[in-house]
């Protein structure tokens, strides 16, 4: 017995899953630790309207950010994946698209940003978190997905919790050393920050894995899958975040921060199945090459933890919610409420990144598209009726049912495609 129990430690420790899974919830929960204190002293420093402004504005780049790269760092994890041969291409591509069609998208943020952000929020800080989401942070994103698709998920980790470290210290220093800090002067310690790592992250790369080839050497079935990428990615800042910027555009800017900042406890709460989703992202289009039994097969087997922590933290959640005043201010007392409306979504989220990832690992991203698609229009739809009759409560109703339609659809449209590749195999054997 005792020898079967260490035959079993000593598979995990070599699994390689094991390990990255380990060390993305150790970066992760670093990361989320670091941006918890951060979080806390920004949402101090600025106040609940103050910091409704950063977040609306946040909100709406990580509409169009996902056009920046253009699907090319998803590209390369699956190019890499199979072949790792293709990384310096796949490197060289997702650089020159990320740079090029960033700069296009911030300066046609900038002209169109006062259909979605109310006109107080300053032009300065709307360029600054343009510039920070659109061009490096999505670079810094890349270099994480490089070292991801050779399996290397310390390096991913690494970068993220730098990232999260530089903005903690100069969060900290925000606080402590300006006595009114405003939202602009946040927007560009926020950029500063995002340019060193995204320095720091591309030299690593280049060190470690090796430079990029700078030809631009895009196939047709990379554009398509690229857009499709994009307009997943797109879609998905859609039904999470669109409600902070129409609850600054037309509530108020101090529900925008109530909101946010319930929201954002959600986010840290989901930490540990967001890592094991990173670690196993490779591993689904490896298990995917054999089409979508592959992956599902595959998906089978990280379903019960996931499971299993959506549920208990979700209790958690609500148990703990009250101690959230205690921590954030007396300006953040509604945000009790909100946390414990949205303790169910870690369990749901859970099941639904695991279809996603499921059919994305198969080759079947455009099914998974174009469902994100319809759930981000119902969103908008939902989030422009219910907002301005229960204000932030409203984008919580809408927040639970889009992800719970999408979680719906994508297992629905596993389940048929399963159910067709078994029909299409069975008629071939007869």
């Amino acid at each position: 017995m005792k020898n079967e129990w260490m035959n079993r430690v000593l598979r995990l420790k070599n699994n390689n899953l094991t390990k990255n899974t380990l060390w993305m919830f150790i970066g992760n929960g670093l990361k989320t630790g670091i941006q918890a204190i951060y979080f806390i002293f920004i949402a101090r420093a600025l106040g609940v309207e103050g910091f409704g402004a950063f977040v609306g504005v946040v909100a709406i780049t990580s509409i169009f950010s996902p056009f920046a790269s253009f699907g090319t760092g998803n590209i390369l994890v699956r190019n890499v994946a199979r072949d790792r041969s293709s990384f310096k291409e796949s490197w060289g591509n997702a650089l020159i698209i990320t740079v090029l069609s960033g700069i296009l998208l911030v300066g046609i943020l900038l002209i169109v940003a006062h259909l979605f952000l109310p006109a107080t929020i300053p032009i300065k800080l709307l360029a600054t978190v343009a510039i920070s989401d659109m061009i490096f942070a999505r670079i810094l994103d890349i270099s994480g997905q490089a070292f991801q698709a050779f399996e290397r998920l310390g390096w991913t980790a690494q970068l993220q919790v730098c990232q999260s470290v530089m903005r903690m210290i100069a969060a900290c220093g925000l606080f402590f050393t300006v006595s009114q800090p405003t939202p602009d002067q946040w927007g560009g310690l926020y950029l500063l920050c995002t340019v060193l790592t995204t320095v720091m992250g591309v030299i690593i790369v280049n060190r470690q894995l090796g430079y990029p080839s700078m030809k631009l050497t895009f196939t047709k079935k990379d554009i398509v899958e690229g857009f499709y990428f994009s307009i997943s990615l797109s879609s998905q800042g859609v039904y999470n975040e669109i409600d902070k910027s129409i609850l600054a555009k037309i509530s108020t800017l101090e529900a925008t921060g109530i909101y946010a900042a319930a929201y954002r406890i959600i986010d840290v709460v989901f930490t540990p199945i967001r890592s094991l989703l990173a670690a196993s992202y490779g591993k689904f289009f490896q298990h995917g090459s054999r089409g979508i039994s592959g992956s599902l097969q595959f998906a089978k087997k990280l379903l019960p933890a996931g499971c299993v922590y959506g549920v208990v933290s979700g209790m958690m959640l609500y148990a703990f919610a009250p101690i959230i005043p205690y921590v954030l201010g007396s300006d953040y007392n509604n945000a009790v409420e909100a946390i414990r409306w949205m303790a169910i979504l870690p369990c749901i989220r859970g099941l639904q990144y695991f279809a996603a990832d499921l059919l994305t690992g198969a080759g079947l991203q455009g099914y998974r598209s174009m469902m994100q698609i319809g759930v981000a229009i119902v969103s908008v739809v939902l989030n422009m009726v219910l907002i301005p009759l229960y204000s932030w409560k409203g984008a919580i109703i809408s927040g639970l049912v889009a992800n719970t339609v999408l979680g719906v659809g994508l297992w629905v449209i596993v389940w048929q495609c399963k159910t067709k590749t078994k029909l299409i195999t069975k008629v071939a054997s007869q």
